[in-house]
């Protein structure tokens, strides 16, 4: 009696071991999944929707992405090309950043992609592409540490 006592703890603990291995290998696979998909955004050369429209004067460092988008929150109106400082999948998050804008004296709005369903953060649109260029360069020098800001990109409205 006692050797089938001690016979069956240890299947249960073989088995106890054997089960820990393959939890562990999957967590270990999930990890290195997800390090090879972390690409630094200073590494990310395309944007992610692939509606990118080519800028008319070749300026290297400019992104424009072509979008229809309709807006949700915000008094200002979404002219050809908006600045975006952000991109949400919550509506709440991009009116958060919406706020904290506000306090600083800009006019933000936000806007929604109906095709992908997020909420962009307008900081101010422009008529043309070229003023909507300078103030994404002066909005990212006023903001030189935040990192969310520094990929701020120009939207052309279609």
């Amino acid at each position: 009696m006692k050797q089938n006592r001690t016979l069956i703890a240890a299947v249960v603990c073989l088995l106890a071991l054997t089960g820990c291995r393959s939890s562990a290998n999957a967590y270990q696979q999930a990890y290195e999944k997800a390090i090879q998909n972390d690409v630094p955004a200073q590494l990310q050369t395309q944007p992610e929707n692939k509606d990118v429209v080519e800028p008319a004067v070749a300026e290297t460092d400019v992104t424009v992405r072509q979008e229809k988008v309709t807006l949700v929150t915000g008094d200002s109106e979404i002219l050809t090309y908006g600045v975006v400082c952000g991109s949400y999948s919550l509506k709440a998050n991009a009116e958060a950043v919406m706020k904290s804008l506000q306090s600083d004296g800009f006019s933000p709005s936000v806007a929604v992609n109906e095709a992908g369903k997020t909420y962009r953060v307008i900081v101010a649109s422009f008529n043309t592409r070229e003023e909507a260029a300078a103030m994404r360069d002066s909005f990212k020098k006023k903001y030189p540490e935040n990192n969310d800001f520094q990929n701020s990109w120009l939207l052309y409205n279609k």
